[in-house]
């Protein structure tokens, strides 16, 4: 990260420089916006091919290679969807931003991508990465040609989401599904901190067995695995599982609108198809105590404290 953040640097001008470096604490570094609306930082459309192509790098440190495959159907999809509005709104995939907050490789330092429907947010303290938030959504969430699937960069987010609803057992959904009815957005939105504005609902994974909690530690893995490898894995091996609850709103059947999310102590996954008809989806990947770093800054203070 550290050396993709300075190869985008010293790639862009000194006009583009300064509007993709922020100050560490700056009050826009806790932040996500995953709707079409301005945001800080430089553009892709602005800079030239070797700025571009270093802010992807950039981005591509911070997912796996089918994370990164699925963020770059997000930027194609602007374009899908530009089409399918009639050209009215001007949507373009080069409408993404990067902004970095410190110097890249200092004690303290973050970078953000983002635009609409894509936000990844990185930060380093010390050395260690704190991973989250990592917003991914689609609209359309399928393109389709005479019934069959042309794109469907979400799939395994929904598919597996409603795969482990059909598992649990008339009880367990019973406790699982909070509502027939379907929330406008993912609950966490556009908040910058949401450790206490939602709480754990929903069946929790201790009490489940077999086939269900199978496919529930499967759920939370393809999540972190939109991590790199060694991200997923430390993250994975910090997490107890059982302290997870799954729940779902909406009907279970394919097509119409639906969410689910799962949540436990540090760990906050959800997704919603809720808007256009079911077919404009949003997923996120968040750390309720650790995102924006607030885990490595707190071990920081510690560390300096003592």
């Amino acid at each position: 990260m550290r050396v993709a953040a300075g190869a985008l640097v010293h790639a862009l001008g000194p006009e583009h420089r300064a509007a993709a470096m922020r100050a560490f604490d700056d009050d826009q570094r806790r932040w996500i916006e995953y709707r079409p609306r301005p945001r800080p930082g430089v553009s892709l459309g602005a800079t030239g091919g070797a700025a571009r192509k270093a802010a992807h790098r950039l981005l591509a440190t911070g997912l796996s290679p089918h994370a990164y495959a699925q963020a770059m159907a997000v930027l194609a999809l602007e374009e899908v969807l530009d089409r399918q509005e009639g050209w009215r709104r001007g949507r373009h995939s080069d409408d993404y931003r990067t902004v970095i907050f410190g110097e890249p490789g200092g004690e303290r330092w973050a970078w953000r991508f983002e635009g609409h429907h894509l936000s990844v947010t990185m930060t380093v303290v010390d050395g260690a990465v704190s991973p989250a938030p990592v917003f991914l959504g689609a609209n359309p969430a399928r393109v389709t040609y005479g019934g069959r699937t042309v794109l469907r960069p979400l799939a395994p987010e929904e598919d597996l989401g409603r795969e482990l609803l059909s598992a649990l057992s008339p009880t367990h959904r019973a406790r699982a599904v909070l509502s027939d009815e379907v929330p406008a957005d993912i609950r966490s939105g556009v908040l910058a901190t949401v450790e206490e504005a939602l709480r754990p609902a929903g069946v929790p994974a201790r009490d489940l067995g077999g086939a269900a909690r199978g496919l529930l530690d499967r759920l939370v893995a393809l999540y972190l695995d939109r991590l790199p490898a060694e991200l997923a894995a430390r993250e994975s091996a910090r997490m107890d599982r059982r302290d997870l609850h799954f729940a779902w709103e909406g009907p279970p059947d394919e097509g119409r609108r639906h969410y689910y999310r799962l949540q436990g102590p540090d760990l906050l996954i959800e997704y919603d198809n809720t808007s256009d008809d079911g077919n404009h989806a949003h997923t996120v990947l968040r750390r309720p105590a650790g995102d924006f770093g607030a885990d490595v800054l707190a071990e920081h203070r510690r560390r300096a404290a003592h």
